[in-house]
């Protein structure tokens, strides 16, 4: 199957082996050639259907969790980025993955938990940030690359329930560590941020 580099070349680093899964530190991101692999298809079609236990109306495709997915002499590799290393929701979503190929004939699954390049919400689709808003929590507003995790002052942020740009951080930290608690200005209403990383 041909691929294509995503991302510069590795850095050599062990690997360990926890639980079953590989745990690999890597640089290097490729992506399958997909065109025309209808089995690939039918598997990201499956995986679509995985979502964040802590956010179930986003799969982990719309939060740039998978990364990957190759199909080798009939074993299925999927490998996946947490959104931060202590992510607690990671042992439910293998869990899901493993229960959803199972499900449709694919018991032979090795899943790969890649922790560099490091999770961002750069990685999110078009489709999860509306989702998130539909779902009254407000996207990320900007690109990460430059930003820190962390809910800076002046950070523009809209009301996901009535669109308002008046809003205010009450705490750095909201429903999980990747979330920030807002209030609205004007419609008064609580509601989550996820934090740009």
């Amino acid at each position: 199957m041909n691929k294509e580099s995503r991302f510069p070349a590795p850095k050599k680093r062990k690997a360990a082996a926890l639980d079953g899964i590989d745990y690999k530190i890597t640089q290097n991101m490729t992506v399958a050639d997909r065109s025309g692999n209808n089995e690939i298809e039918r598997l990201e079609a499956l995986l679509e259907q995985v979502t964040d236990p802590e956010i179930p109306v986003v799969s982990i495709r719309d939060l740039g969790i998978l990364r990957d997915i190759s199909l080798h002499a009939g074993q299925v590799t999927v490998t996946i980025t947490p959104t931060y290393s202590g992510c607690p929701a990671m042992s439910t979503i293998r869990a899901d993955i493993r229960q959803t190929l199972s499900a449709a004939g694919y018991d032979d699954v090795r899943l790969k938990q890649s922790l560099s390049p490091a999770w961002t919400t750069d990685w999110m689709t078009d489709e999860g940030r509306e989702k998130l808003r539909a779902f009254g929590i407000a996207p990320p507003q900007k690109s990460a690359q430059g930003l820190c995790a962390v809910v800076s002052p002046g950070t523009d942020v809209k009301c996901p329930q009535c669109g308002s740009e008046q809003t205010e951080c009450i705490s750095e930290f909201g429903s999980t560590a990747c979330k920030a608690l807002y209030r609205c200005l004007h419609c008064a209403e609580p509601f989550d941020y996820f934090k740009c990383i």
